[in-house]
């Protein structure tokens, strides 16, 4: 039974991954509806929340549907998190997360995200003084090292647990491969056979069938799963997963029908929560999965990510529900 502090969260629990400009509420509460028992928001700037950031504070909304939910914070500075930390605190989440993982240059080069995996002692010491400053569970999310030579995870997890985090969750791969080759998460089995830790482990990185999903239960015998990649334009991801749990069976996917409700839905929860313009645009990455193996699509998927306009998307919705009428197909 995994728990986050007083936070219940049930047999291998699935957690969807803080992803930017993907794990919005809107998205987070779609994915909550469909089986996901933890979510995390888009990561933010602990610089860009003290000093009052447009796009950093509307990261902060929260959904009560969403629960339990963690805010995902970045940064160097130890003065900067702090803050962050009390102004996160104001929005209730029931999680404070810290990135220790997040791969991107711009990031990295300011010794923040995966950057802070040249200085475990920083690492170290910004956990434990986020940890004295809340009374919210702190958990991290990292990846195994900074390159294949420096891999200290089973170090590091286990000093990120001594300073209080209350769980920790890996990605399978280094800052040097980026998001590239395949996620090894034999590393991760090892955090997790280390007789010192005694927190939630929890495995991510490549957990995009449930097929996957099972080995990383069963046979790397880790606390939960984290997704990422594998629930764009696929919320129903986590619920599939827990169904094949119990039945070894895969569910059928949704007909077309459907998937077209839930990318209507989608767009008007986005529209409304962070208007027209950005509310079109950045549900556009979700489309191509949302109609994945539907045949002759292309045409409306291309229309569907050159629509600048939310009318002409929903006439399209309204034009392919009629022409896919209780057509069932393949995922």
């Amino acid at each position: 039974m995994a728990k986050i502090g007083s936070i219940d969260l049930g047999e291998f629990p699935l957690l969807l991954a803080p992803m930017e400009d993907v794990s919005d509420p809107p998205f987070r509460a779609l994915c909550k509806e469909n089986g996901a028992d933890v979510v995390y928001t888009e990561f933010i700037s602990s610089e860009g929340l003290i000093r009052n950031a447009a796009k950093s504070t509307m990261k902060l909304d929260i959904y009560e549907q969403e629960r339990p939910v963690g805010i995902q914070i970045f940064g160097a500075n130890l003065d900067s998190m702090l803050q962050s930390v009390d102004i996160v605190e104001q929005t209730n989440p029931d999680i404070i997360d810290i990135n220790f993982g997040c791969p991107v240059k711009k990031v990295v080069c300011k010794g923040a995200g995966a950057g802070i995996l040249k200085d475990i002692d920083k690492m170290e010491m910004l956990t434990r003084e986020m940890v004295k400053r809340t009374k919210l569970p702190v958990t991290v999310k990292t990846r195994l090292g900074w390159d294949e030579k420096s891999i200290k995870i089973v170090e590091v997890a286990e000093r990120i647990q001594d300073a209080g985090a209350k769980a920790i969750t890996i990605h399978g791969r280094t800052r040097a491969q980026m998001y590239k080759g395949f996620a090894d998460w034999a590393p991760i089995l090892d955090v997790k056979n280390n007789p010192r830790m005694n927190i939630p482990v929890f495995g991510n990185g490549d957990v995009n069938s449930p097929e996957k999903a099972v080995e990383m239960r069963d046979k790397y015998g880790l606390d939960g799963a984290m997704i990422g990649r594998a629930s764009i334009g696929n919320p129903w991801f986590f619920n599939h997963v827990k169904h094949y749990f119990k039945t070894a069976e895969h569910l059928p996917y949704p007909m077309i029908n459907e998937r077209i409700e839930m990318a209507r839905r989608h767009l008007e929860m986005s529209i409304k929560w962070k208007g027209e313009k950005l509310g079109v645009l950045e549900t556009r990455r979700h489309y191509s999965n949302y109609f994945k193996g539907i045949p002759d699509f292309k045409k409306h998927r291309t229309k569907m990510v050159t629509c600048d306009y939310s009318a002409q998307l929903f006439d399209l919705f309204d034009e392919l529900k009629v022409r896919f009428k209780n057509k069932e197909l393949a995922y």
